[in-house]
């Protein structure tokens, strides 16, 4: 895709004329095999920066994220469609977001007010800064959708439980609904590291204010710390549940034990009273 010319206000007083690059972001499923694609065309690893289409560039995250930055759409098509055999557990359809950055070769990187992304260069290790950023964007807008629906679910079984006392066939569906939130944090925390910075900074420490400059634009930190405290709140109610499904279990055992002790009496009884009982 040719770059686009615009005209966009930045934080100095005059117009500047900018170029625009397309990025778009893929949440493709749970894994990305990234080992196979580590040859070749590779720009920089950790994460892995390789080229795709006539001019783009792909950043890839194993834990199921790729950030295509200046394909055009039909090169875009062409390169999920050669990650497919790749993908592990994937997310159908896809789930997606576009955004623009804006390169200034004269100016520096930085977010400005307005919330649009200016860029000095293109360089592997800016584009692997601000696809780590998008990265962990896309996985907490997945995640919290999740959380949300588990949310939605838990709120009208306290009800139920409130008004009956009992929470009816719900629960074991809720169980199974909250089991895969509880897997998806656990994915969360060892591959993902929403809270961890990326590997880049390391060897450009310079670029670590744009980082927390972005980090604060998509409220990384904050988002990551409502999500553990959702998460924490479902892993207490389906201890809750489990409580209440096993002592519901232990009540109509006891139960049972009671009616065949009654069942036991009433047979003795019986055979005392019939003729020719001894």
């Amino acid at each position: 895709m040719p770059l686009e010319t615009i005209v966009t206000a930045s934080d100095s007083p005059a117009p500047t004329t900018l170029k625009t690059i397309s990025v778009r972001t893929f949440l493709l499923g749970q894994r990305i095999d990234t080992k196979n694609l580590e040859q070749g065309s590779v720009l920089a690893t950790s994460p892995l920066t390789i080229r795709a289409g006539s001019r783009g560039r792909a950043v890839l995250f194993r834990y199921g994220v790729a950030i295509l930055f200046d394909l055009d759409p039909l090169e875009e098509v062409d390169f999920l469609a050669s990650l497919r055999r790749l993908v592990i557990e994937p997310v159908e359809p896809p789930e997606t977001e576009e955004i623009r950055i804006h390169l200034h070769p004269e100016g520096e990187d930085r977010v400005e007010h307005s919330g649009a992304i200016i860029l000095s260069d293109p360089t592997p290790e800016r584009l692997q800064l601000l696809a780590d950023i998008l990265g962990k964007n896309a996985v907490l807008d997945h995640y919290e959708h999740r959380v949300a629906e588990v949310f939605d679910r838990i709120d009208p079984l306290a009800a139920t439980l409130q008004r009956k006392g009992d929470f009816g066939s719900q629960g074991k569906e809720l169980l199974q609904q909250i089991g895969g939130v509880l897997l998806t944090q656990q994915r969360m925390v060892g591959r993902v590291e929403v809270l961890d910075k990326p590997e880049v900074l390391w060897e450009r420490p310079s670029l670590e204010r744009f980082y927390l400059r972005l980090e604060d634009e998509y409220e990384l930190r904050e988002r990551g710390r409502v999500l553990d405290r959702k998460l924490d709140l479902i892993a207490r109610t389906s201890e809750t549940l489990l409580d209440l499904m096993q002592n519901r279990r232990s009540m109509r055992v006891e139960w049972y034990v009671v009616i065949l002790i009654v069942i036991e009496i009433v047979l003795t009884i019986v055979s005392m009273t019939m003729p020719g009982h001894l």
